[in-house]
């Protein structure tokens, strides 16, 4: 950490400009202008389910630390309800739902990314935040109000300007929340005392300066009076959602100071009637907050472990996801990870050594999406593609389908290295040709090439191919033909370095299985 105290002082006597100090920190500091690029980018991805589900997906899995915590998340008893396993983040996102995905993605970056300089206090915000999240998401799932899990979001975010200034001065930390107990100020009198500015200015100066959308800011907002009302609409709700949540997770909390906790009565007299609370309702939500947190620290980080030497809440086991997840088949934004590294558990192509096995589980998990009320194409279309993906190690994967319009095959959904800008120009006409993919498509053939430099495999590539995909030195191409005679599309996968070893004859059987579920769902959509 490269950030020094925010507090220093020249002979003892003069302070340096504390609040100058802070907008400094949140606009040039390495870490917390990385951290507002993640946190806007999730909140952000608000367009169709369907874009935000395969957004989401790219987002989550281009940061492997990140995707085995939704895992492991999605594995735990408070989420998982069945008793198959959750291997692929497409599958997390249908089984927790797009909004808690999104809220717990941006706990864990807000955890991941945090300077650790000061874990006492730091520690100690964090899990206020993250207590506030899962109370105020628990209020939206009884709300008729659209998109009302966005209030999670608010109330993770409302005393972030809390944790900037604990994270990067203990001790001034100390001092402001000091002043506030002892001396009877409200957090608002003992910030502007001590840093020349509110922690809820600082709060909206950070998220402002991130882009975050003014629905959220705007709920952080307090209201007047002693005795809130039934709101009148969603801002109203939302602001008085995000408030009481902040109270409440004080009362979560095992480590917090037993005069800094509002009582029960308080918080019935102030929100009961807004809220439709009542004493026995608020200590469910209590309940439940303080038992979900536990699960969501146990995924993220020892910066929330009770007690740092023995980590006995955010210890490191190892589960049996954790293979699916971890070794040679992750990706970075922006850099082919296979290039940089081989794994022992693969081969040198990046196949994974139990390619079969892992096959295998991808068609028992897409099985089910299929037989559950869960299933939409756009999630289907996604863990196949993990599938595809993880299993066989590939750099880049894609499902194609035909433009009638245009009589062309466009690229629709993709994964992998460098995929969207790959995806976005990915297209090619239904020429009716001799080239292999048109030969393909037209005999409904399942093709898996080790080695596309043979010449005799390069001769029949189609130009386009050669020309937009010059690297590609083995790949598969299965056509998706819904009815005979009517291709409907293609899926696609390859790599950058041969595969010598080929696909087992049992590879390609769940290789056709995956891609005969795609065809299912291709044929329920129509």
């Amino acid at each position: 950490m490269k950030s020094k105290a925010l507090m220093n002082t020249s002979n003892g006597n003069e302070v340096i400009k504390i609040k100058d100090k802070l907008v400094d920190l949140i606009k040039n500091d390495p870490d917390l202008p990385t951290l507002g690029t993640s946190i806007s980018k999730v909140v952000q991805l608000t367009s169709s389910e369907g874009q935000s589900l395969e957004q989401l997906s790219n987002f989550i899995l281009s940061d492997p630390s990140l995707t085995l915590k939704i895992l492991r998340l999605s594995n735990s008893i408070t989420y998982r309800s069945t008793s198959t396993a959750v291997t692929s983040i497409t599958t997390a996102i249908q089984l927790l739902g797009l909004n808690t995905i999104k809220t717990c993605a941006l706990a864990m970056i807000m955890v991941d990314h945090m300077p650790r300089r000061h874990a006492r206090a730091v520690r100690k915000e964090l899990k206020l935040a993250l207590s506030a999240s899962l109370i105020g998401r628990n209020l939206a799932k009884r709300s008729a109000y659209p998109n009302a899990d966005e209030v999670a979001i608010a109330a993770l975010f409302k005393n972030i300007g809390r944790l900037i200034v604990a994270a990067y001065d203990d001790r001034l930390y100390d001092e402001t929340m000091s002043l506030a107990r002892e001396k009877g100020y409200s957090e608002s009198q003992a910030s502007l005392q001590k840093l020349g500015c509110t922690f809820h200015w600082l709060t909206e100066f950070a998220l402002r300066e991130w882009h975050i959308p003014d629905s959220i800011i705007q709920a952080m907002k307090l209201l007047p009076g002693k005795v809130l009302q039934k709101p009148k609409n969603r801002k109203e709700w939302m602001q008085q959602v995000t408030e009481f949540s902040d109270y409440a997770a004080q009362m979560a909390g095992s480590d917090n100071e037993p005069n800094m906790i509002p009582s029960t009565e308080d918080l019935l007299n102030r929100f009961g009637k807004a809220l439709q609370l009542d004493a026995s309702r608020l200590r469910v939500l209590v309940d439940e907050s303080a038992e979900q947190i536990q699960d969501i620290c146990s995924q993220i980080s020892s910066t929330l472990a009770d007690n740092p030497e023995t980590q006995t809440c955010c210890h490191e086991e190892r589960t049996e996801s954790d293979d699916e997840v971890t070794g040679c088949h992750f990706f970075e934004a922006g850099t082919d990870s296979r290039q940089q590294q081989q794994s022992d558990d693969c081969h040198r192509s990046g196949k994974p050594l139990n390619s079969e096995d892992r096959l295998l589980s991808g068609v028992l998990e897409v099985a089910e999406i299929l037989a559950s009320s869960r299933f939409n194409i756009d999630s289907l279309m996604m863990l196949v593609l993990e599938k595809y993906y993880h299993s066989l190690g590939f750099k880049f994967v894609t499902i194609c389908l035909k433009d009638c319009n245009t009589n062309s095959y466009r690229a629709r959904y993709s994964l992998g290295f460098n995929h969207e800008n790959i995806r976005d120009n990915f297209m090619f006409p239904d020429s009716k040709g001799g080239d292999l993919f048109s030969m393909a498509l037209k005999r409904n053939v399942d093709l898996s090439i080790t080695d596309a430099t043979e010449p005799k495999i390069r001769s029949a590539l189609p130009d386009w191919h050669t020309k937009f995909l010059p690297d590609t030195r083995s790949f598969i191409l299965l056509p998706l033909v819904v009815q005979q005679d009517k291709p409907a599309g293609l899926i696609y996968g390859d790599r950058s370095v041969i595969a010598h070893e080929g696909i087992t004859t049992n590879e390609m059987r769940l290789i056709k299985s995956l891609k005969a579920q795609v065809l299912v769902g291709l044929n329920d959509q129509q």
